[in-house]
């Protein structure tokens, strides 16, 4: 079974902490060891994994993508957001973490992030869990 949750953005760039969400699907399907199986089905947002402690840790993503990929470096995709695209290519959208006694296998630091590149949006996020 695939379950689906919503994330609601406020800006057109922000990584928003979805591990919680995640851990709850987890549970739900009672799953004890396996693979949880993230996917993000939009083409100007992405899913990645990185330290969730200090926010300035996103920032700082957020910031060096920036200046990598600038919104206005003159892209043949004419919709003002090609930028947007680059970036979720980059990052990517999908993931997966592995499940130990119940729980997602992060480290001590880690957190799971929807990132948004094009918004405000409501967006969707597609998780798998399966047993194993």
């Amino acid at each position: 079974m695939i379950h689906q949750i919503n994330v609601k953005t406020k800006a057109r760039t922000e990584m928003i902490d979805i591990t919680e969400k995640v851990q709850a699907v987890v549970d739900e399907a009672g799953v004890k060891e396996g693979i949880c199986y993230i996917y993000v089905p939009h083409t100007t947002a992405a899913v990645t994994i990185n330290e969730g402690a200090d926010p300035s840790v996103k920032r700082d993503i957020l910031q060096t993508l920036q200046k990598l990929i600038p919104a206005d470096a003159g892209y043949a995709h004419m919709e003002g957001n090609a930028d947007s695209h680059v970036k979720s290519s980059t990052i990517g959208a999908s993931t997966f973490v592995l499940i130990e006694n119940g729980k997602l296998l992060l480290g001590t630091w880690q957190a799971i992030f929807f990132c948004e590149f094009d918004g405000p949006r409501h967006r969707r996020v597609a998780i798998k869990v399966i047993s194993g």
